[in-house]
C-alpha cells in the first residue's frame, strides 16, 4: 500500500469514529442547548457520511480497499471513542472540536503525500474535506465564545 492510501484509511477510521461519537451526542445531549446541538450534531453526521463514501470510493479508486470493520476501523483510527458523557454541552462541542482539529491535522500530512504522489484527485477530495471541515470547526469555536 502507498502511503496515500494508508491515509486515506486513518480518515475513513476517523471518519468512522466520528459518525458514530455524533450520533452518541445527537443521542444523548440535553439541557439548555438541546434543540440547537440536536440540530447540529445530526447536521454534523449526515456531512461526515458523505465523507465516509467519498474517501472509501477515492481508496478503491487508486487500488486501495477501506477498511472492512468496525475492529479494523478502530485499530487504524488516530481517534478515542468517546464511552462516557461529557458533563455539559461545552464539553460536548469541545470534543467534536478537538476531533477536527486532529483530523485536520492528518490530512495536511495526506495532501502531501498525495501532491508527492502525482495525485490530484485525492488532493482535490482532500481540499473539499478541509474546507467544509474547518467551517464547520469555525461555527463549534464561535458557539463556545462568551
Amino acid at each position: 500500500m502507498s502511503k496515500v492510501t494508508d491515509g486515506l484509511n486513518v480518515l475513513l477510521s476517523d471518519a468512522l469514529v466520528l459518525y458514530q461519537k455524533l450520533h452518541h451526542y445527537h443521542w444523548n445531549i440535553g439541557g439548555d442547548e438541546f434543540f440547537s446541538l440536536h440540530v447540529k450534531f445530526e447536521e454534523l453526521y449526515d456531512q461526515w457520511a458523505l465523507f465516509l463514501d467519498d474517501v472509501a470510493e477515492r481508496i478503491l479508486t487508486v487500488g486501495g480497499a477501506p477498511v472492512r470493520t468496525l475492529a479494523q476501523a478502530l485499530e487504524t483510527t488516530s481517534l478515542q471513542e468517546d464511552p462516557g458523557l461529557p458533563d455539559d454541552d461545552e464539553d460536548f462541542v469541545k470534543n467534536i472540536l478537538a476531533d477536527f482539529e486532529a483530523v485536520l491535522e492528518n490530512i495536511k500530512g495526506l495532501v502531501a503525500a498525495a501532491e508527492e504522489e502525482g495525485d490530484r484527485g485525492t488532493a482535490a477530495l482532500l481540499d473539499d474535506i478541509t474546507g467544509q471541515v474547518e467551517k464547520d470547526g469555525w461555527m463549534l469555536k464561535a458557539y463556545l465564545k462568551d
